[in-house]
Formats: C-alpha cells, sequence, structure tokens
C-alpha cells in the first residue's frame, strides 16, 4: 500500500519559517519525481515545487521561488518543503505528491496570520 503522509504545518506569523516533510512508504520513493503542490480555500489546487529523483534539479512556481526550497533524502524516503519570508497568501493545504503513479497525501494546513 503506497503513503505519502505530510507533516509540519501549523500558525506561523508573516515572515516566518516553516519545513514541512513527507514520509513516502509502498513504492520506491528514490525512484521518483516528487512535487508539492498547495490549496487555498475556494481555489484550485496549485504546483509549487518539483525535485528530480537524485535532487539536482529543482522547480518552483514563480509564487514561491526564492522563498521556498524543496529537497529529498533518498536513504529516509522523506521529501521536504523549506518555507521562507512566509506571506499571509500561502496560507494553504500542502501537499506531496508522486505525479509518475499519482499519489497524493492527505495534506497539511499552513496558516500565516498575524
Amino acid at each position: 500500500q503506497e503513503h505519502l503522509v505530510e507533516s509540519g504545518g501549523g500558525l506561523v506569523r508573516p515572515g516566518g519559517s516553516l519545513t514541512l516533510s513527507c514520509a513516502a512508504s509502498g513504492f520506491t520513493f528514490s525512484g521518483f519525481v516528487m512535487q508539492w503542490y498547495r490549496q487555498a480555500a475556494l481555489k484550485e489546487r496549485e504546483w509549487i515545487a518539483t525535485i528530480t529523483t537524485t535532487g539536482d534539479i529543482t522547480r518552483y512556481s514563480e509564487s514561491v521561488n526564492g522563498r521556498f526550497s524543496i529537497s529529498r533524502d533518498n536513504s529516509k524516503n522523506m521529501l521536504f518543503l523549506r518555507m521562507n519570508n512566509l506571506k499571509l497568501e500561502d496560507t494553504a493545504v500542502y501537499y506531496c505528491h508522486q505525479p509518475s503513479q499519482g499519489f497524493w497525501g492527505q495534506g497539511t494546513q499552513v496558516t500565516v496570520s498575524s
């Protein structure tokens, strides 16, 4: 059974930082490209970052480029998203995603509020 389990969300003030984690199981994590998405209330799910299998190449949406950093630890089957300089508009449920087989986690809520 394939699983993606996100954690690390919470309430943070504008300008603050947070690191999300995604624990993968049930598939060969190191063999797949991984992504982070987010979905704000009343909005469509939005792609924000992609990382290749070895982590040597990363891509970001314009909305998070320069503030967020995606990384992975293949030895631990873990995906990460470091979020710096958080803004009110970063409030959303954040999901990790394995696009090749269509796996999604359950999401973790990030709320940016003063």
